[in-house]
């Protein structure tokens, strides 16, 4: 009875210390900083599906003016990969505006990027636009373009086929 005892407990032992390893798989890091006019976080993954970093930046003076990023960024394990960079601002002024943009590589070979900015000035105006871009994996593309100033918005877009004669974008 001892000896199946023992043999049972170190059979749970050994099954525990497998799942243990199997757990390190995955890895998980995450890094803080502060001070008295901003900070930072960093944050780091890994496992068997994907690595991605994160990180946020922000600052602020006292003032009045502050601001803040943050940044992505994933690399699947298929070959797929995304960054993402984005951030605000404000200043002492009332001016304050918005960023970002987008990075997609799939796997199949397909693509897309897109940036934009919007900014209200001390007297209240605003002013932005977007641009994205993408192209299949059968090499189609197409291209667009938004902005707006002083309440007017306007739009165009392009789309080409594999061969890059221009085609009818889809909706």
């Amino acid at each position: 009875m001892n000896t199946l005892s023992l043999i049972g407990t170190a059979l749970f032992a050994l099954g525990t210390m497998s799942l243990a390893t199997d757990g390190q798989a995955r890895e998980r890091s995450r890094s803080v900083a502060r001070d008295a006019h901003g900070g930072q976080v960093s944050v780091t993954r890994s496992n068997a599906a994907f690595d991605a970093q994160r990180q946020r930046r922000w600052q602020a003076d006292g003032q009045g003016n502050a601001s803040i990023e943050r940044d992505a960024h994933i690399d699947g394990a298929r070959g797929a990969s995304a960054t993402r960079n984005a951030g605000a601002y404000r200043h002492a002024d009332g001016s304050a505006g918005r960023y970002g943009s987008v990075s997609i590589d799939g796997r199949r070979g397909g693509s897309a990027t897109s940036t934009g900015a919007i900014t209200r000035a001390a007297d209240g105006s605003i002013a932005g636009s977007r641009s994205t871009s993408a192209t299949g994996p059968n090499g189609g593309t197409y291209s667009g373009s938004t902005t707006r100033v002083d309440g007017s918005v306007q739009h165009s877009h392009s789309c080409t086929d594999a061969a890059g004669q221009p085609v009818a974008c889809r909706r």
